[in-house]
C-alpha cells in the first residue's frame, strides 16, 4: 500500500487535531503532498493538538506538508484556503477533505441564531465554498476527489410518540447542519457526474473517540458503541481514490470498509 496516494495534493480541514489530524496523516504516509488547515497554529489551552504539531509528524513522512491558518465561519477569510493550498502544493488539489466541524449542542428551543449560524457555516457552507473554489481545476484534469465528514445526526428520528434519548433532543441543529452537507454533496456529485470528479460523504457508524469527543461522552460509551480512529480513516480514505462510479453517496466508514473488502491499516500505513 506504500505509495498509494504519492505525487497526489490534498487539502484536509479540521486538521489540527482529532479525525482531520489522522486522516491527515495516512495521506501523507501514503505519499500525499499535504496543506493542513484550521483555527489552531498552536496548541489550544482546553485540547491536545495543533497543526504545527500535526504538521512536525507528516513531516516525518518524507513528503511536501503546509499548513494555511483560516477561520471556516468567515466566508471571506475561508477563500484563502484552496488558492493558498494550491501555491503551497506547487499545483491544483486533487484531493479535499472537508473535516472541520462545529458541534454546539442544545436544544433547539433557545437555541440562539448566531449559534446556528455558527454551524451552517463551518458544517455546510465552508464545505461547499472549499469543494466549488477546488472542483474547476479537478473538472480540467478530469479527475478529483472530494469527501466530506458528515454525521448519523443528520438521520431523522421516527417522530413521537418515539422513544429517544433526553441527550438526542440537543444533537437537532447540529443534525441539521449535517443534513444540509449530506445533500449538498449529492447535489454536487449530480451537477459534476461525467468529469471525473467524486463527491461522497462519510460518517462513523459508531463514536470516533477523537480529544473533543472523549472530553464531551467519552465516559457514557460503551466499547459496542466505539470504534476506532484507524477504522475511520480507514473508512474515509477510500473515498480519496474511489472510481468515478462511486460519486453521489452518503457513506458510513465500517459500512465501506466491508463494502470494498479493506484491511484496516495504521494511521502510518501500516496492516494492523
Amino acid at each position: 500500500m506504500a505509495g498509494r496516494f504519492q505525487g497526489r495534493r490534498a487539502v484536509v480541514t479540521g486538521s489540527s487535531r482529532g479525525i482531520g489530524a489522522a486522516i491527515a496523516e495516512r495521506l501523507a504516509a501514503e505519499g500525499a503532498d499535504v496543506v493542513l488547515t484550521a483555527r489552531t497554529l498552536e496548541r489550544h489551552e482546553h485540547l491536545a493538538g495543533s497543526l504545527t504539531e500535526t504538521a512536525e509528524r507528516l513531516a516525518s513522512y518524507g513528503t511536501a506538508v503546509g499548513v494555511v491558518v483560516a477561520d471556516l465561519t468567515d466566508p471571506v477569510d475561508r477563500q484563502r484556503v484552496i488558492p493558498e493550498a494550491s501555491e503551497l502544493l506547487g499545483g491544483p488539489v486533487e484531493i479535499l477533505v472537508n473535516n472541520a466541524a462545529a458541534s454546539i449542542q442544545a436544544p433547539l428551543t433557545g437555541f440562539s441564531v448566531k449559534r446556528r449560524n455558527i454551524m451552517f457555516e463551518v458544517n455546510a457552507n465552508a464545505p461547499l465554498d472549499l469543494a466549488l473554489a477546488a472542483a474547476p481545476a479537478m473538472v480540467e484534469a478530469g479527475e478529483g476527489w472530494i469527501v466530506n465528514l458528515s454525521s448519523g445526526s443528520a438521520k431523522l428520528w421516527p417522530g413521537p410518540p418515539a422513544p429517544f434519548a433526553p441527550t438526542a433532543l440537543n444533537i437537532a441543529a447540529y443534525g441539521a447542519s449535517k443534513a444540509a452537507l449530506n445533500r449538498i454533496s449529492n447535489g454536487l456529485a449530480m451537477e459534476l457526474y461525467g468529469t471525473g470528479v467524486r463527491v461522497n460523504t462519510v460518517e462513523p457508524r459508531a463514536a470516533v473517540l477523537s480529544e473533543g469527543a472523549a472530553a464531551l461522552v467519552g465516559d457514557r460509551l460503551r466499547p459496542d458503541q466505539i470504534e476506532t480512529m484507524e477504522e475511520m480513516v480507514e473508512g474515509t480514505v477510500c473515498l480519496c481514490d474511489c472510481p468515478e462510479d462511486v460519486t453521489g453517496q452518503i457513506t458510513v466508514s465500517l459500512d465501506n470498509i466491508e463494502r470494498f473488502g479493506l484491511t484496516v491499516h495504521g494511521l502510518d500505513g501500516s496492516p494492523r
